[in-house]
């Protein structure tokens, strides 16, 4: 399959297809790396890595991917380029478009990584937008078949704030790949209505089915992957996490609800989470409103069910597998 030259922007781009290709990839070149053998096939190249928003995760994945493919990278922090203020989107593509083989953005509004792709002439990968995570959901789907050995009517239920990148962005894979998506959450938090007719279109092709729902013993029930991701975003003031802690705790992830969708089922989070006070963020919140965690229990994100730790370290390999696609696999 030749997806030399593709972008990456959000997987309503690609194809079932063409997204098993990327993680039959993704779990090749996971081999190798554990067997140390060396995939640096792309010697010479070199990849801009453009942060309006920063991360832990995504930095570290595309960078050590990079080096494991023998890539040179640039990083370009919040205050690291005049992306948008001294210079416009499409000037700075053009610019970057130039020197580097591939441009990998993370920061706000899906419209500016359109803009980078259209201008640029090189293949641009979304690292995050408000609206899409592309490469976190490759990570996810690559976790979730290395522990059902399938995607196909795997029942994916996501709890929390359905409204953007995380909540999209699985619903669109889910219904691609024939799961069975579920958001489980209160009705102002459900996805844009929009964007669940485009997915009802993909579910009527593979067999999925999406189902929104307030209900969440009956939205956990028999789930094999429960999923969240924390109630407040980047960039969010502050006033809006007492908002959300009152009207989202119902949907808070317990053992209780991991019972409910049995023995077999996983626990996944994009991470960073909320799972105790050992944060800046966690301690403060716990001493405003008296809480001891948010999202997910501790005992829960600390569970033989949680395997948020493995689905860390697979952005690194998914993403490995979508840049070394999109340049033209070795």
């Amino acid at each position: 399959m030749n997806l030399k030259g593709r972008n990456f922007l959000t997987l309503k781009d690609y194809t079932p297809e063409e997204i098993s290709y990327l993680l039959d990839l993704a779990e090749e070149l996971k081999k190798r790396k554990k067997n140390g053998v060396p995939v640096d096939h792309y010697k010479g190249k070199n990849v801009a890595l453009i942060f309006e928003k920063t991360s832990t995760r995504t930095r570290c994945a595309f960078e050590v991917a990079a080096h494991d493919l023998g890539m040179g990278t640039t990083y370009l922090e919040p205050s690291g380029s005049q992306i948008g203020k001294k210079e416009s989107i499409e000037d700075t593509a053009r610019v970057l478009g130039r020197m580097y083989d591939g441009i990998e953005y993370r920061g706000f509004g899906q419209a500016i990584v359109e803009d980078l792709a259209e201008n640029a002439g090189v293949p641009v990968w979304n690292g995050l937008t408000n609206e899409y995570h592309p490469t976190q959901v490759m990570a996810d789907m690559l976790t979730i078949r290395e522990n059902f050995g399938r995607l196909k009517d795997v029942k994916l239920v996501y709890m929390g704030d359905a409204r953007f990148n995380m909540g999209n962005s699985l619903m669109i894979a889910c219904a691609k790949m024939g799961m069975h998506f579920v958001a489980c959450t209160t009705e102002k938090y459900f996805p844009n209505k929009e964007l669940v007719e485009i997915c009802e279109g993909y579910a009527e092709k593979s067999g999925a089915t999406i189902t929104l729902t307030e209900d969440v013993k009956a939205g956990t029930k028999d789930a094999d992957v429960i999923y969240t991701d924390v109630w407040v975003s980047m960039g969010e003031p502050d006033e809006v996490w007492e908002k959300r802690i009152k009207e989202l705790s119902p949907y808070k992830v317990t053992k209780e609800i991991m019972a409910n969708a049995g023995k077999k089922a996983i626990f996944l989070h994009c991470l960073p989470a909320f799972h105790d006070l050992k944060t800046k963020i966690g301690k403060e919140m716990g001493e405003r409103f008296g809480i001891e965690d948010m999202e997910v229990t501790d005992e829960v994100f600390e569970s033989e069910q949680s395997k948020v730790f493995d689905e860390a370290e697979n952005r690194m390999h998914t993403i490995k597998a979508v840049m070394a696609a999109t340049l033209g696999e070795f």
